[in-house]
Order: structure tokens, then sequence, then C-alpha cells
């Protein structure tokens, strides 16, 4: 017996519980709906839970909650096909509201990532981190180790690596209307840009485009560290033109924390498609660094936008 595919509460509460690895009570999914647009109280969804154990999609974890079975997994994979198309760019647009980076003063939440791998091969990924942080090919200079943290294995270690929707926070809360509009695949030849190899829309895909590159072995981001020749990653994100001056001050304060400065920016950069009135800022990816990992050999498993940290605790951190 399966779902039906318009029952969205349900479908909402199985794409919750996947995104957590932890297991989750009725409380915090009933809090994390609100934030979705769905009203439902904390009775309401023990209500739907219940059901879900009885279809045997999830389990009782004693008492800290429920998590899905591999029925549930199975299910939610293939329920959620239709439904996960655009998932990723709300997910990174919830991450922009929730960043509250100030460039002013260097306070407040940023954005990042979650990389974990074997903790064996913790220092040698850390050493590949640091050379795209070095080389300038990475969106932030810095990374932070994880000491202690429920999400992380035992026997693994978990690597923090700033997501570069931070930048679409600070846009949004300077009032700047912003759009994440595409991942690519920017090309480099001694050390110039010869343009965008690939371009992936992120309205239209279930997948963030930079790690379908990076699974798929597209980017060759060891050459550019290098040599300067190779194909790394990098974002286009829109602004409207009146808006230019502005950017181009809130970026520069930026980049006095520590942040890599666009690529580039206008109304036609590159081979991005040309508008009379937005400007198109592109940036090197966060993504360069577990990219750059993943070409060393390393057995790295990411999480894009996994959440929001204090600025502070990523300063002074390792890179």
């Amino acid at each position: 017996m399966r779902l039906i595919p318009t029952e969205r509460k349900y479908l909402e509460i199985l794409r919750i519980l996947k995104e957590h690895r932890e297991p989750m009570g009725a409380k915090r999914i009933s809090e994390i709906l609100g934030e979705r647009g769905f009203v439902l109280t904390d009775r309401a969804v023990q209500y739907y839970l219940r059901y879900l154990d009885e279809m045997g999609f999830t389990r009782k974890v004693g008492n800290t909650g429920r998590v899905l079975t591999r029925e549930g997994i199975t299910e939610t994979e293939s329920a959620l096909v239709g439904e996960r198309i655009g998932f990723i760019i709300s997910k990174l647009e919830r991450l922009a509201f929730r960043s509250t980076f100030d460039p002013v003063n260097g306070t407040g939440e940023v954005a990042y990532n979650l990389s974990i791998v074997p903790e064996d091969e913790a220092p040698g990924v850390a050493r590949s981190f640091e050379k795209v942080s070095r080389a300038g090919y990475g969106f932030f200079s810095s990374y932070k180790i994880l000491d202690r943290d429920p999400r992380i294995p035992e026997g693994q270690v978990g690597i923090l690596s700033l997501c570069s929707i931070t930048i679409d926070g600070v846009l949004q809360r300077s009032g700047i209307p912003v759009t994440m509009a595409y991942g690519g695949r920017l090309a480099f030849e001694g050390k110039v840009v010869k343009g965008f190899l690939d371009l992936i829309g992120y309205r239209g895909t279930t997948v963030d485009p930079l790690q379908l590159f990076i699974s798929a072995g597209l980017t060759s981001i060891r050459e550019v560290v290098a040599s300067g020749s190779g194909v790394a990653l990098a974002n286009v994100r829109e602004v409207p033109v009146p808006a230019l001056d502005r950017v181009r001050e809130l970026l520069a304060q930026m980049g006095q924390w520590g942040f890599t400065p666009p690529v580039g920016m206008g109304t036609q950069v590159f081979n991005t498609p040309h508008s009379p009135h937005h400007i198109s800022i592109i940036s090197f990816s966060g993504m360069n660094m577990v990219g750059h990992g993943v070409e060393d050999g390393y057995h790295i498993r990411t999480e894009i936008g996994a959440g929001n940290i204090q600025f502070s605790r990523m300063q002074n951190s390792a890179g």
C-alpha cells in the first residue's frame, strides 16, 4: 500500500524525517511544518505519525522520536520525485533568510555545508581544503573541524565550509532582491576565466548542480589550483541593475572578513545569459573545497546548506 501522492502533509513529514538523521518528535516536526506553511498542532502530527507507523514507513525510537524505515526511505524517494522539483532552491532560500551576517561588524549567522569524512582521512582532507583556500578559489578563506556533533557517525569527522548562499542573506537584509539562478562549471586557462562550460538552473532540479558536477567527475579543481587552468565551480545570482553600487559596497565589506570577491559582475558576464534589467554576480562556490578533496581521492559526503552558524565560530579555524 502506498501513500496518496496528493497528501501533502504526509509527504512533508516524510521529507522532514529524510532531511534529518536523528530521531524527531512531534513538537519539532510541527515547528518545521509551520516554517514551511503547514499549520499542524503537535497532537495532529502525532496522528499522522501513528498512521505512518501503521504503513511501515516510520518507527519509534524510544522516547526520542521517529525515524524512517527502509520502506519509508523507498516511499519517500519515489513519492517525492515530483515534489522535489525546486526543493534544493527552497532549502537554500530558507538558509539565506536565516543568515544574519552583518558585513560591517562581522557578526551574525552564516550558512554552511557539512562534509563527513573517515577519521583517518581527515588530515588529508583538511590539507586539500587549505590548498583551495590559499589559491583563492573557495568562497571563504577558512573551514572548521567539528569536535562533537550528533550528526557525525562514530569513526567519522565533520568539516564545515561556508555556503555562498550567505551572500543572498546579506543582500536581502539590505533590501536587495536576489535570485540564485545557476550553478555551473567555470573554465580557466592561465588563471583567466574562459567562460562557463555548463549552467544548470536551480529552480528546475531535484539535486544541487554543483554536487552533480563533482559526482560525475566533471571538474578539474586540482588543476585550477595548481596551474590556473582547469574547471572549477561557481554560482550565478541575479540582482536588479539599480542595486549594483550597493551590492559592490556590501561584497567589498564581506571581503574584509575573508570572503572571496566575485569573479565578475554585470549585465553580461562571460557567456551567461544577457539581461538589461539584471546584474549577474559570479561567485566561487564553497564546494570547490569539497571537489578538490574528492579529486584527491578522499571519501567525502557533503550536505549542501546543512544549517547556519555564528560567524565568530568560523573565525580562527583551521585553513
